[in-house]
Order: C-alpha cells, then structure tokens, then sequence
C-alpha cells in the first residue's frame, strides 16, 4: 500500500462561489504549481489524477466538496481557517492563501474537522432554520405585548400563557385599541399560529430522522437528552472518530474553559460557546 508520505498534498482555496486556487508540489520532480480553476475544471483535474490528499478550509460547501473529491478517490482533509492564518505569507490572496491550507495541512499533530454526511448537513440546516422560525415568532411576541402596553393592556409571563390570554380578551382589547391598530395585531396574531405551524413542521422532521438513526438513539437514552439536543449534537459532531478523547470533543463544542497563560500561570475563563 502506498505510504501517505508518498503521496501529493493539495491545499485548495475557496476565491468565490465558481473560482478555486490550488497549491501543490509535485513529488517526484519538485515543480511547484499555483493555478485557479472553474468548479468543472476542478473536478476534472482531480478525476484525472492518481489518488492525492486534498486539504480544504472549513467553509461554505467545503463539506459539498469533501465528499465530492473523496468519491474521485482522494483523501481529504478539512482545517478550520483560525489554524490556517498563521500560515499565511505577506499579504492575503488567493495564492497564499491555497499554499498556506497545504502548509497547515502538513503540519505534524494539526487537527481537522470531520467532514459531515449529506444528512447531517441538512439536519443542521433544518435546526437553522427552526431557529430563524424561534427566534422571529420570539420578536413578534414580545412587540405584541409590547404594543399592547402602550394601551395600557398587560399579559400573563409566558409566551403559550400570553397568548391564550390576548385571544380570551379580543373584545376587551377592541374596546381599548384604535381599530386599525387592532386589525393589524390579529394578523399579527395569526402569522405567529403560522411560523408556530411551520417550527412544528420542521421538529416532526427532525425527529423522524432521530428515530431512525442509531447514534441519535443512543444519544437521546442519555436522561435529560431530547430529541432536538441528539439530533443537532449528531449532525455537528460528524464523525466521532475524529476526536481523541471526550475531553477533545467538549472542546470542539466550546464546552471546556478558555486558557490563557503566560510564565507558568495558566488562567481559566469561561466556556466559549453554548449548544
């Protein structure tokens, strides 16, 4: 079996939508090579070349094009851009920016990103589009009560208890707002049931596949752990394999502390993210 030492690395740079940068080094001869490509000629190229490992920056369809490549018979790799930048020499273009992905990627212990299935990228579209939905029914609710404050009207905490309550008090609340405010906050209401309909929707999706994934269903058996949590937890791991450890894993989901330390002090901040 040919040893990866053997093999050509690429460092490939997304320029734009339809515009690639690769960067390689021909191992046998050294011939150094900086060309742009369209998308066609790009998976032309690697068609026709014997199998190579092709690093990629973890960004906007890169997981579209790992799959892609990886079924042309390459291996490939995904870095996430904040370990791509210390590689990058003088100023930042196309060309360095390609030859500082096949830099990085080279590096002995770098860490990559695990490239994600065709499902796991559309759960995680699903759950971003959920929580546009969350988030703009969250907005309207609290500019309903908002509003009606102004009237001198005030609701229940809560936004299933708040609601109820404006639909018990519609006669009361006609009696007490201009009406052509009041025909605009029941059609305010009634585009809140939608968006409420259309996160219904996009949770019976989402929980249809959980069903019918094994890792969800192991993740789900954990107490506490629904269906949302597993799915969305699944989909952003991708594969599990990639991480050492779960203490590497926690720190890829932003859930271990920030260090920061100089002269022997290490200082522990908060975590990075939540999920």
């Amino acid at each position: 079996m040919e040893s990866a030492f053997a093999l050509v690395w690429f460092g490939c740079s997304f320029c734009v939508e339809y515009a690639f940068q690769l960067y390689w080094v021909e191992v046998e001869t050294g011939e150094v090579a900086n060309r742009r490509f369209t998308k066609q000629q790009l998976i032309e190229f690697f068609s026709h070349r014997a199998a190579g490992c092709v690093a990629l920056e973890a960004c906007g369809s890169a997981h579209w094009w790992a799959r892609k490549i990886a079924a042309l018979g390459h291996k490939v790799v995904l870095l996430h851009a904040r370990f791509i930048r210390p590689f990058v020499q003088n100023n930042k273009t196309d060309a360095t920016d390609a030859r500082a992905i096949w830099t990085a990627a080279q590096q002995p212990g770098m860490r990559f990103v695990a490239p994600k299935t065709a499902d796991q990228q559309a759960i995680l579209a699903l759950h971003r589009m959920r929580s546009l939905l969350v988030k703009s029914r969250t907005m309207q609710v609290n500019q309903l009560r908002g509003l009606l404050y102004e009237f001198g009207v005030t609701l229940k905490a809560g936004r299933v208890v708040g609601l109820a309550e404006v639909r018990e008090r519609l006669h009361e609340i006609e009696q007490v707002v201009p009406g052509v405010l009041f025909d605009a906050l029941r059609d305010q209401l009634h585009h809140i049931d939608l968006i409420d309909g259309e996160i219904r929707k996009l949770e019976r999706q989402i929980v249809a596949w959980q069903r019918q994934e094994a890792a969800c269903q192991r993740v789900t058996s954990i107490p506490g752990i629904g269906p949302l949590t597993a799915t969305a937890l699944v989909a952003t791991i991708g594969d599990p394999a990639a991480f050492k450890s779960g203490r590497e894993l926690a720190a890829y989901l932003g859930l271990v502390p920030r260090q920061s330390g100089t002269g022997g002090k290490l200082r522990l901040g908060g975590i990075s993210k939540s999920v």
